[in-house]
């Protein structure tokens, strides 16, 4: 069983910074991919920022330019750096890592960090 553990959220104000963290334990042979997620209040969940094995990064439309996801591959830890923090972030963050066990393939999530900004 892969368990990611989350840290980093909180309250802060609108025009401020966060930076999130996802740790992964138990054995990891590889990681596909390492995504953050976050659903607000009665919205559905959304993909916010996504690194692929290969380096590659993709961002949703509204976090392109203020949000930067990176990782530690030793440590299996993946990051959020949050930044030019809008009301509209406030959500429920959660990560989300794909990859390899020794025998079968995993798809594990994070138990959610609240962030919220406030005007």
């Amino acid at each position: 069983q892969v368990q990611l553990v989350e840290s980093g959220g909180g309250l802060v104000q609108a025009g401020g910074s966060l930076r999130l963290s996802c740790t992964a334990s138990g054995f990891i042979r590889s990681i596909d991919v390492m995504n953050w997620y976050r659903q607000a209040p009665g919205k559905q969940r959304e993909l916010v920022a996504a690194l692929t094995s290969g380096g590659h990064s993709n961002y949703a439309d509204s976090v392109k330019g203020r949000f930067t996801i990176s990782s530690e591959n030793a440590k299996n830890t993946v990051y959020l750096q949050m930044n030019s923090l809008i009301p509209e972030d406030t959500a429920v963050y959660y990560c989300n890592i794909r990859g390899r066990r020794r025998l079968n393939d995993f798809d594990s999530w994070g138990q959610g960090t609240q962030v919220t900004v406030s005007s």
